[in-house]
C-alpha cells in the first residue's frame, strides 16, 4: 500500500515476494507504473553501500517472532546493497553480516523487476516487511509497505512487519 501521506504519481502499484531459502531469501519487486518518469540510481558495482533508501530503492525487514532484534537490507536498481542489524527500534545498528546478495534489475516503460537473492544468516521463523521507497523527478518521495503505523512513513515499526516466514 501506498502511504497516505504521498501522492500517487507515476508508479501505480508495487508487488513484492519472498522465500526463504536454506542459505537466506529470495526477493522480487515489482514496481508498475511510467518507469521513466521515476529516478533510477545508474547501475553501478554490487558493493554495500549506505545511504541507498534517499532515492529508490527496496528494502526487507526481517524479525525473529518474539523478539526485538530485527535486520534491515536496502537494495537499490544500481546494484549496490546494505544490510543493517539493529537491536531493537532504531537502536544498536550496525553493519550485518552477510555472505552475498546479488540483484538483478530490469525494466521498460511500463515497469521494473528487481530481484534479490540474499545469502546470510535469517532465523525463522520471522516477521517480514517488504517495502519500496521511489524518487520522483521534483524530489517527491513514495513509500510502499504492507501496512503502516499511525502517523509518518516508518519502515522501521515492526507494524509494518506483516508476513510471517518460516523454512
Amino acid at each position: 500500500m501506498l502511504h497516505q501521506t504521498c501522492d500517487l504519481g507515476p508508479i501505480r502499484a508495487v508487488t513484492a515476494s519472498i522465500t526463504a531459502t536454506p542459505q537466506g531469501c529470495e526477493a522480487e519487486f515489482r514496481l508498475d507504473g511510467h518507469v521513466p518518469a521515476i529516478i533510477l540510481p545508474p547501475h553501478a558495482a554490487p558493493e554495500r553501500m549506505d545511504n541507498l533508501w534517499q532515492t529508490t530503492c527496496f528494502e526487507i525487514f526481517w524479525q525473529p517472532l518474539g523478539g526485538t532484534y530485527y535486520r534491515e537490507f536496502n537494495l537499490s536498481p544500481s546494484g549496490r546493497w546494505a544490510a543493517y542489524d539493529f537491536d531493537s527500534f532504531r537502536e544498536g545498528m550496525r553493519d550485518a553480516p552477510v555472505e552475498a546478495i546479488a540483484i538483478t534489475c530490469s525494466n521498460d516503460e511500463a515497469g521494473l523487476v528487481l530481484k534479490a537473492s540474499i545469502a546470510a544468516e535469517l532465523p525463522s521463523p520471522a516477521q517480514v516487511a517488504l517495502n519500496a521507497i521511489v524518487e520522483h523527478p521534483d524530489g517527491a518521495m513514495q513509500f510502499w509497505a504492507l501496512a503502516f503505523a499511525p502517523g509518518k512513513p516508518e519502515f522501521h515499526s515492526e507494524a509494518c512487519r506483516q508476513l510471517i516466514i518460516e523454512r
